[in-house]
């Protein structure tokens, strides 16, 4: 018998759909795709005769890349160029303006970066009725996976492309660069606090 059709440990895969993120002070809902972040550890060789050694070096963290549609309201492309010019980026209209972009600015206007994966429905044996098998099915999903982007800034944005041809949405995509990301489930360190709350009934935080 596969661990996917087992009840309780080891439990069912972590699946690609079930997934919240994120992003300053927007909804989550707009969010249609996002790429987890990666690392990798960079290396240094040393040479001895027809011999080589590998010796492990700094960690790279890979930039996190999060597609959402655009609606009207809130009109995401404006509201991510308005990030830019907060930031410190201002069209070179007035030669007296020497404004220029810092970090603290960039950081500050993409807020804080949570991506969340959901596990099933826990469903409590003793309820009876509304589970799968017998039980009661507790409200929310469970947080398994959450990862913190910290000091993330806007690297890139792709505003899509307008085609005759198409009905699909409009769709933003958005390259975030940060300096390190901390993996947070099941170990309780939490430094946003839980906005998942609003959406998601029990984790496995407490």
């Amino acid at each position: 018998m596969g661990f996917w059709s087992q009840v309780g440990d080891p439990g069912e895969p972590k699946r690609k759909y079930r997934w919240l993120a994120y992003i300053g002070d927007m909804q989550p809902w707009i969010c249609k795709k996002v790429t987890k972040p990666e690392w990798e550890i960079t290396e240094s060789v040393h040479q001895y005769l027809n011999h080589e050694f590998y010796y492990p070096g700094r960690t790279k963290w890979s930039t996190v890349t999060v597609t959402m549609a655009d609606p009207a309201t809130p009109d995401l492309a404006q509201t991510f160029y308005n990030n830019l010019t907060r930031a410190g980026y201002h069209p070179p209209e007035d030669m007296n303006d020497t404004t220029t972009m810092s970090k603290a600015g960039a950081v500050n206007q993409a807020g804080r970066i949570r991506i969340v994966q959901l596990g099933s429905s826990d469903v409590d044996p003793g309820g009876g009725g509304g589970g799968a098998f017998g039980g009661a099915v507790l409200a929310g999903d469970t947080i398994i996976e959450e990862w913190h982007l910290y000091n993330a800034w806007v690297k890139k944005v792709t505003l899509g492309e307008l085609d005759y041809s198409s009905d699909d949405m409009v769709e933003i995509s958005v390259e975030f660069r940060y300096d390190y990301a901390k993996l947070n489930a099941r170990n309780g360190d939490n430094p946003y606090g839980n906005e998942a709350s609003q959406v998601v009934a029990k984790t496995n935080f407490t």
